[in-house]
């Protein structure tokens, strides 16, 4: 097999890689809808996935963005999302780098100060605002999908750790969320694999116990991954620290877009946060996103939130990849 040449341009968001597909995918069925694309490229093209995501090229925690056709006429541009077990429907921090990279290549027209990029994600229509000063493309933030807390105050018991209390938030994903200290962890005291063995037993619980249902489609009702909290609400300037853990025990090294966007709906339906008010995320890296609650709303029969979160995105390179037709391990291999 031999799928010709792959170029790519390479991101990051505080400090989560983000590859961007530029030029070697097949042309994709035209007229289908963004989940339709989804499922096409899950089952007859997830070959490249594996390709650009898994080792040699990639890593475990890489993660990456595929353009694609939008379906909704409003959109500038779509994007499916990809990562080390398969396709995710929200990538906020894809979302920050996206939005600079479509004013830098001029995707999309910069205009000053702020410039308008809507992007049709899996989960729906994501509007991001790129801050442009003298014609450079800075800052972004972006308004997603209708966001709502779906259980609160729920509890299991875990293997190893007790009783365990947590919500399950809607951000574009669903997340479990938990403060770490159940766990007895505790952020720059333990290891970054005792965070990802805590959330991923949980996560694990509950995929087998806790049905998920969201009000627009079937395809976005999975648990996504767990995301273990300081306890904090980042208020009064004083970030509030989470490490996300996502799909197959991936580790996001920013403070994870679409789960600070669970967290605020979160926090808003059990009263901690008030519309507009703004709020300060920490990843496990140390990088930083801002959070608000823009405005209210609904999602189905769930009290819904808009939320707005803002990040910085970097260029960290390009590269051309390609598989020569004996190179077995070139086909993507994973070690950890």
């Amino acid at each position: 097999m031999n799928d010709g040449t792959l170029t790519v341009t390479d991101m990051h968001t505080g400090g989560e890689p983000l590859r961007i597909v530029t030029s070697g995918y097949p042309e994709l069925p035209k007229g289908t809808t963004i989940l339709q694309k989804r499922v096409y490229v899950r089952d007859k093209l997830d070959h490249l996935r594996r390709l650009l995501m898994f080792e040699p090229r990639g890593h475990y925690d890489m993660y990456g963005a595929l353009l694609v056709e939008p379906s909704l006429p409003e959109a500038d541009l779509a994007v499916l999302f990809m990562h080390n077990e398969g396709y995710s429907t929200m990538c906020g921090h894809a979302i920050v780098a996206l939005g600079r990279y479509a004013v830098d290549t001029g995707m999309v027209a910069a205009q000053e100060p702020v410039t308008t990029v809507n992007i049709e994600a899996p989960c729906g229509l994501v509007v991001a605002s790129v801050e442009v000063r003298d014609g450079k493309a800075g800052a972004v933030s972006f308004e997603s999908v209708p966001a709502f807390l779906f259980a609160a105050d729920r509890s299991t018991v875990l293997e190893g750790f007790g009783d365990i209390r947590f919500d399950v938030a809607y951000g574009g994903a669903f997340y479990a969320l938990a403060d770490c200290g159940q766990f007895d962890l505790e952020f720059g005291r333990n290891r970054v694999r005792d965070f990802v063995d805590a959330a991923t037993a949980l996560t694990d619980k509950l995929k087998a116990e806790f049905p998920l249902a969201h009000p627009d489609h079937d395809d976005l009702a999975f648990l996504y991954g767990t995301i273990l909290t300081d306890g904090g609400d980042g208020a009064g300037g004083i970030a509030t620290k989470n490490v996300c853990v996502f799909a197959d025990a991936e580790v996001d090294r920013s403070p994870t877009g679409s789960g600070v966007t669970a967290r605020l709906a979160a926090m808003h339906a059990k009263g901690q946060l008030a519309v507009g008010e703004t709020r300060l995320f920490e990843s496990i890296a140390g990088s930083r996103f801002t959070g608000a609650v823009a405005r209210e709303t609904t999602a189905g029969p769930h009290p819904a939130v808009i939320a707005r979160v803002g990040g910085r995105a970097y260029y960290s390179g390009k590269a051309e990849f390609m598989l020569e037709p004996d190179d077995e391990l070139g086909r993507g291999f994973l070690l950890r």
